[in-house]
């Protein structure tokens, strides 16, 4: 950090998350310090292959459009020292199925490009990397540990977990001082649907809300585990705040929850919007989608994060009512 307060870098700073935690930051003023101080904020720097949103209007943010895999152009954007990095640049769970080459160039060449540049700084910088509840799949417990064994199901999973054991290597080398933060399913995501197979489930409160229609492509009964936009962009920054000697020498940590079936999702939106606005949802099977949203978990015992101060959402209708209030 310099005398004029921090400087943090956003990859997949045009998006949903990286927007929220970029405006998170900003409120804020900057990031907590030991012991009970904060570090002013010196420079945001938002990093994307396109911005479509309006731009933040104040000094101390700046845009850089370009891939995360031009390691020359991260290494400039870089130049003058970055202290902090949240890495939430990917390409979601349903295109990383549908065009392996494209994930593992994203999602895992990009991750490289990012630690490479972490490890030219002056000190190595806190990164933050967004991992995901499809780390796990296959025969699993009936609820989730910590300790429970990674073993994913899809090829997005799959990246996400050799990006966790990437953070926790160039930690261990003192390249970074790396925190993971396997998210949950953020709902009711913002904007238009995109290619996350688990999108369905904003997709289904969100068009609804709005008196349109959407479809749910799997069973009334299907459940997920769920965080609500807020409660994820709190975390994440969370994550950054924490000192190093909270996180031990695991680095990677899977994130408060809830775990709440389709039927619940849309008894609640009949509750709070009306039973015209679940009305409003068709189902139709989708194969693919099951095969990757089924395969995750949905109960995850989260005691050490906690313990560590992460907090989840206290039901769906909050999470609903949340998104209405905009």
């Amino acid at each position: 950090m310099t005398d004029s307060g921090v400087r943090i870098l956003i990859t997949g700073g045009g998006g949903f998350l990286g927007q929220s935690v970029a405006r998170a930051l900003l409120a804020r003023g900057g990031l907590a310090s030991e012991p009970g101080g904060r570090t002013a904020l010196a420079r945001l720097t938002l990093f994307d292959q396109a911005f479509s949103i309006e731009p933040i209007q104040d000094a101390r943010v700046q845009y850089v459009t370009g891939d995360v895999l031009d390691r020359e152009l991260l290494s400039r954007t870089c130049a003058a020292g970055v202290d902090a990095v949240f890495h939430l640049a990917s390409v979601v769970s349903a295109g990383a199925e549908a065009d392996f080459d494209l994930g593992m160039r994203v999602n895992l060449d990009g991750m490289r490009a990012v630690l490479d540049t972490c490890r030219r700084q002056n000190a190595p910088p806190r990164l933050v990397f967004t991992s995901s509840v499809a780390a796990f799949g296959g025969a699993l417990p009936e609820t989730v540990l910590d300790t429970t064994a990674a073993t994913p199901q899809s090829s997005y999973g799959t990246q996400k977990v050799i990006g966790e054991l990437l953070v926790n290597d160039c930690t261990r080398k003192g390249y970074v001082d790396g925190r993971t933060l396997r998210l949950p399913t953020i709902v009711v995501r913002p904007g238009k649907p995109n290619r996350a197979a688990s999108g369905f489930m904003s997709n289904i409160l969100r068009e609804p809300i709005k008196g349109e229609a959407a479809v749910c492509p799997v069973p009334r009964d299907a459940r997920m585990w769920i965080l609500s936009p807020q409660r994820a962009v709190d975390a994440l920054v969370h994550a950054m705040e924490l000192p190093a000697g909270a996180w031990g020498g695991n680095r990677t940590l899977n994130a408060p929850g809830i775990t709440v079936s389709v039927e619940q999702a849309l008894n609640a939106l009949a509750r709070i919007a009306g039973r015209d606005a679940a009305a409003r949802v068709r189902f139709e099977r989708d194969a693919a989608i099951e095969n990757i949203v089924l395969s995750w978990p949905v109960q995850f015992a989260t005691d050490r994060a906690e313990r560590l101060g992460f907090k989840a959402d206290r039901g769906i209708d909050e999470i609903i009512e949340a998104h209405i209030r905009g």
